[in-house]
Formats: C-alpha cells, structure tokens, sequence
C-alpha cells in the first residue's frame, strides 16, 4: 500500500520530469500527468515519435521525480521513481483516458496517445516531518 502522504503528494501536483535511456545514452523531459493511487499508475500522453517515448519502447525501464520549487528548506518536497513504462490496451486504456481527462478536461480535443508508469520504486523526501526526512516504498513485483 502507497503510503498516503506520497498519494497527496502526487495529487497536488501534475507535471513530472520522467527520465528514459537508449544506447545513445539518457534524456529527461517534462510531461503531465495524473496519479491513480488505487492502481498506482501515473498516466501520461505523448506522440509516439517523441525521443522519450521512442526509448521507453525499446526499453520501458524509466524513472521519474515529482517536485515541490521552493527555496524554503524546510518545506522541502519531492519524490523520485523507478517502474516502468508502457502503452495501456482495452480496460487499462479506457481508464487511464478517463482519470486522465478527468484531471486535464482541455485534452479532450487532443489524439491521445497515453501512457502508463507502473512504479516499483518511492522515494519521498518531506521536510516538514523533519529535515530530510524519506519515506521509502518498493515493490519489484510489479517489474
């Protein structure tokens, strides 16, 4: 079970860095997202020919981190991921488009191309509840 702080977390936010790696070596990029604690999926959308998504078809091992911006050490939030990352189909993929059009109404004109990432791995860094504080979640059954 995802501890329900990560799960706040995550929806008082929507934009994730997801980092993917092919041979050439690793890319980092900014995409939208929607967090479904019941499931523990992040969806996405991106074309399919974007550099990213090109590398998380050749190999869906990716991470991610989700980031409070703020210079005030001691409100300090954010989580980093490792899980992996994948086309949703049939029931997956109609409620991922649900949740995501849910969160992002405006994307109902959009073609989209959705995305699943299925972590495996949490690492949630909260300084309020003490200076450096983690909370650590790791599932390598889902991998």
């Amino acid at each position: 079970m995802i501890d329900e702080r990560i799960a706040k977390f995550l929806a008082e936010h929507h934009v994730l860095t997801l980092a993917t790696e092919d041979e050439k070596g690793p890319y980092c990029c900014n995409l939208f997202y929607v967090y479904l604690p019941q499931r523990n999926w992040f969806v996405a959308t991106s074309a399919a020919d974007t550099l990213h998504v090109r590398q998380a078809t050749r190999n869906p091992r990716v991470a991610a981190s989700v980031v409070l911006e703020t210079s005030v050490v001691g409100k300090v939030r954010g989580l980093q991921l490792r899980g992996t990352m994948a086309r949703p189909e049939g029931e997956e993929r109609r409620v991922a488009r649900n949740a995501y059009l849910r969160r992002f109404p405006f994307a109902a004109v959009m073609d989209l191309e959705l995305w699943i990432i299925r972590p495996v791995f949490f690492k949630y860094t909260d300084n309020r509840l003490g200076f450096g504080k983690k909370i650590i979640w790791e599932n390598d059954t889902n991998s």
